[in-house]
């Protein structure tokens, strides 16, 4: 069965959003687990009657079927061989709330946020709360029965879903509440379970978290033969949902947060059983281990203020009464036996220590050994009675296996999250992966405990699942399968019969680079294998910055497909380097990947595992043309700075030539430029010929770029008078001196380097000095902070590195420096990308705030990108994205509002499509020394 004749018989049965092009197919090889399962097509069902259709093809052609939501699955159980079904496209919507029964009507594939946003107006919300809330699915969360941090006030997502529809693999459909359809498929059940009740009643439901296998204690008569939180945590092995009705809870009015602080994680463990006799609604525990890595990658004031200890719990206490709130968090921190505590009243100073155990699964992406960390033995659990021994325990066992490990997790439910540095690359890896995975569940089954906790067992724990469970129970659970799958069509390779757990490990077939790398890859040890393998696929890259901040991903925001995700082009370099879809670097599955990825570097600090995607970009780009002719726009907007030298020559010929219709559309074609964009305007002299040295006062470089110098060298001359103001001499870098980021953007990374080589030698002679540089345009300022290091590779290039700031880090390390009153001042920020990711613009937003300006701060991206948005094929994509925040943002403007952009492209995006002028921060500044 070829992925042709598969598409042929889904468009006979009128389906027609069909994915099979080796991008799409590498893209959905794998979710956030450590496996890779191509599929042969896949589907995004528009309504029910495609997926019905699809179960029919898949009966007649005899292929499997794998319904997938947000794909954030870690144990492999959103992968599989045959068709995929993705529910998140289409499928996605809230259809009903209903605030006096408390319940909601969703689709399979709505967000969890969404249905939390849709539930909010009424009061209330959906208790089970996973850290990837803000991407996972409803449909997802009932295949995994998905629990999250607050199972404790609010119980499992088996314990807040009412009722399902759903299809069998025949094509019936079975409403559970109430019941009705499918009649034979659960008359059958209901015999099967008659004569297994012992089984049911001595082997599951012996605490909270025993997740694993299918969930037969439901089925019993004494529990109403509940066929909805039966098929809850089956994981799409039983029957396609494709609609959930959920219960809603309030939320209580008062919540409080306690830290504890513990010398070590076992003995944070051991005060779990104190600490539920106060009800706390979350207890979760976090480690050093993995506030070391955090610090490590993003500095030391990345972690929040924790009390003293190596291990912390994070409670929370919640109710209607504050004053028995406040009794109850009395009594625990008297009760808990921390060597330290802390009190947090305010929900906003909470949010980031909450966050923290939030982005767990991708921060926990590097151990402290230094090695990329996996998944694998991912969210076990054991009686929380027991969770303190069991966490000594496992410690030990991960050191006899030679392993390094980072434990957190929902220590009050005693479920463990972890991730360990197998050693997956070697050819012993699979090996030894398995034995520990056999070691972990004969030791958590010692403990009275459950291989799965929350997530699943999917191909990571199904073929473990004999070590907890007696013979009787796998052919239970045969039996149960065999009644509504008896073909075993759906999600194949879980739970019944399963795959190896060792099996179709996509690192472990990893080929290795052999051709010489641009970029250095210092964050993993030069190996761009490990860098492309750091995406975990937990899928921060899908969450709608607008409601959660940052970045990450403008492109998969404009086009909603996976293939545009970080993630997702992460999959298809990881196919490059794994399989055989995209098997090199000039692959058309790779180039299709990336063509809308806009180099934004929004990744490379919102992702949790610090994928940098622009990077690999670039090495792809370079990799592919080097020694080739290349696309037009490479030497047109890849050169930019060299043109504009030549027409800054003659820079009232130069607008002229461009302005005119005829040659105007020919040199946008000749560029590779998309006609509906304008050429921007030359400036009638440069900054550089105008510029006189200041000599009175500290020295500083003025770092001034080629956009600055050529289009906007008003800018520049703002910060001179900002900078003297402040008590500085501006001096300036030579003539030529240049970022070399458009080469660096179009992958031309050898012109790059010797261009960026040279710019670093000079700057560094000022810095030998002690003198600071200072950068206006910010992707420019980002090279120098960032880039240099990875390309030019050298210690003039770190040196320069760590002396290049922004203008509102300079002014905040200046002693005494006030700045202007802006006072009335209603500003629009539009902070630039690379600033964001590279530089960060806390010190831009502390200098307004200082100044008395009132900020509204835009998240996202403007969507021009340097050369992305102005290239031919990515116009709509570009306007997209600025549709995310930007243009609306311009429209809701009130008169009076200044539009605050330091970045060339940000400004140039808002004047080309709402006819709004953007000012550069010191030109903010300047306007108002001496008022």
């Amino acid at each position: 069965m070829t992925s042709a004749d598969l598409t042929a018989a889904l468009r006979r049965a009128g389906i027609t959003d069909i994915l099979t092009d080796a991008a799409h197919r590498s893209a959905y090889s794998s979710d956030a687990s450590l496996y890779r399962v191509v599929p042969q097509a896949i589907v995004r069902p528009r309504h029910d009657d495609d997926v019905l259709a699809a179960l029919a093809v898949s009966r007649e052609l005899g292929v499997p079927i794998t319904a997938r939501g947000a794909g954030t699955s870690v144990a492999g159980n959103a992968i599989g061989s045959g068709l995929i079904l993705d529910f998140s496209r289409h499928m996605n919507k809230v259809l009903d709330v209903d605030g006096e029964a408390r319940t909601a009507r969703v689709q399979a594939g709505t967000v969890q946020s969404v249905l939390q946003a849709a539930a909010k107006p009424y009061g209330l919300r959906f208790g089970p709360d996973p850290s990837t809330h803000t991407r996972c699915t409803i449909g997802g969360m009932i295949g995994n029965n998905s629990c999250g941090a607050r199972t404790l006030g609010y119980g499992r997502t088996s314990d807040n879903t009412v009722g399902l529809r759903a299809y069998t693999i025949e094509g019936e459909e079975l409403l559970t509440n109430p019941l009705k359809g499918a009649e034979a498929v659960v008359s059958s059940l209901r015999n099967v379970i008659g004569e297994h009740l012992a089984i049911g009643r001595t082997e599951f439901a012996t605490f909270g978290r025993q997740v694993s296998g299918y969930a037969v204690e439901h089925l019993l008569p004494e529990n109403g033969f509940n066929l909805t939180e039966f098929l809850v945590g089956s994981e799409g092995t039983l029957a396609v949902l494709t609609e959930a009705t959920v219960r809603l809870v309030a939320d209580p009015v008062h919540r409080t947060m306690i830290v504890l602080g513990y010398p070590d994680f076992g003995t944070a463990g051991d005060i779990i059983p104190k600490i539920l006799e106060f009800k706390p609604t979350a207890c979760e525990g976090l480690d050093h281990r993995i506030c070391d890595v955090v610090r490590s990658r993003r500095g030391p004031d990345a972690v929040p203020p924790l009390p003293a200890g190596t291990a912390w719990l994070m409670i929370e206490i919640a109710g209607d009464d504050p004053d028995e709130v406040r009794s109850r968090v009395d009594g625990l921190v008297a009760a808990a036996e921390a060597v330290d505590h802390r009190i947090v009243e305010d929900v906003a100073e909470a949010a980031p220590l909450w966050k923290i155990r939030e982005d767990g699964a991708g921060l926990a992406g590097r151990a402290p050994s230094g090695r990329p960390a996996h998944a694998g033995w991912e969210d076990a659990a054991v009686p929380p009675a027991r969770i303190g021994a069991y966490l000594r325990d496992f410690d030990a066992l991960a050191t006899r296996h030679g392993l390094s490990n980072m434990p957190y997790g929902h220590l009050g439910d005693g479920c463990v999250h972890v991730r360990l540095d197998f050693p997956l690359d070697k050819p012993d890896g699979p090996a030894l992966f398995r034995a520990f995975l056999e070691d972990a569940a004969d030791l958590v089954v010692s403990y009275g405990g459950s291989l799965s906790g929350e997530h699943g067992d999917g191909r990571a724990r199904s073929e473990l699942l004999s070590r907890m469970y007696s013979p009787d129970a796998m052919n239970l659970f045969r039996q149960i399968k065999g009644v509504f799958d008896p073909r075993n069509l759906l999600n194949p390779g879980n739970i019944v019969d399963p795959d190896p757990v060792d099996a179709n490990i996509r690192v472990s077939q990893a080929r290795k680079v052999t051709v010489p790398l641009a970029l250095a890859y210092h964050s993993d040890g030069g190996d761009f294998n490990q860098a492309v393998h750091r995406c975990t696929g937990v899928g921060k890259c899908r969450v709608d910055t607008s409601v959660l901040g940052g970045v990450m991903c403008p492109s998969f925001l404009a086009t909603k497909d996976e293939k545009d995700s970080t993630r997702g082009r992460a999959r298809v370099l990881q196919e490059m380097l794994d399989g055989e879809l995209a098997p090199d670097w000039r692959s058309p599955a790779v180039h299709d990947a990336l063509d809308l990825c806009l180099s934004c570097k929004g990744c490379a600090s919102d992702c949790p595992t610090g994928i940098d995607m622009a990077a690999y970009k670039s090495e792809v780009i370079h990799q592919s043309y080097k020694g080739r002719v290349r696309p037009r726009s490479h030497y047109s907007l890849g050169w930019l700075p060299r043109w504009s030298r030549l027409a800054s020559k003659m820079p009232a010929l130069a607008n002229l030539a461009t302005g005119l219709p005829g040659i105007r559309g020919l040199a946008l074609w000749v560029a590779g430029v998309d006609k509906r964009r304008n050429i921007p305007t030359f400036a009638p002299s440069t900054f550089r010929s105008t510029f006189k040295p200041i000599s009175v006062g500290k020295p500083v470089v003025l770092f001034v770029d080629s956009f600055t110098d050529h289009f906007s060298p008003e800018i520049a001359r703002a910060a001179v008078d900002v900078l003297v103001d402040a008590g500085y001499a501006p001096q300036i870098a030579s003539r030529k001196a240049c970022c070399g980021l458009t080469w660096i953007s179009t992958g031309q990374l050898d012109a790059a380097r010797r261009i960026l080589g040279a710019t670093v030698a000079e700057l560094h002679e000022s810095v030998k000095q002690g003198i600071p540089i200072v950068g206006l345009e910010p992707s420019c300022t980002g090279v120098l902070r960032q880039d240099a290091v990875e390309l030019v590779d050298n210690e003039a290039a770190a040196a320069v590195a760590a002396a290049t700031m922004t203008v509102a880090e300079l002014l905040a390390a200046t002693p005494d420096y006030t700045p202007p009153s802006l006072a009335g001042v209603r500003v629009i920020a539009q902070p630039h990308c690379h600033h964001h990711a590279v530089m960060g613009w806390d010190a831009d937003a502390k200098l307004l705030k200082k100044a008395g300006a009132t900020v509204k701060r835009l998240g996202g991206c403007c969507g021009l990108a340097g050369n992305f948005g102005v290239e031919r094929g990515h116009y709509e994509v570009s306007v997209a994205v600025a549709e995310q925040q930007l243009l609306p943002a311009l429209e809701k403007a009130e008169e009076g509002d200044i539009f605050l952009a330091d970045g060339f492209s940000c400004r140039t995006q808002a004047d080309d499509l709402a006819g709004v002028s953007g000012v550069h921060l010191v030109q903010l500044l300047q306007e108002r020394i001496g008022r």
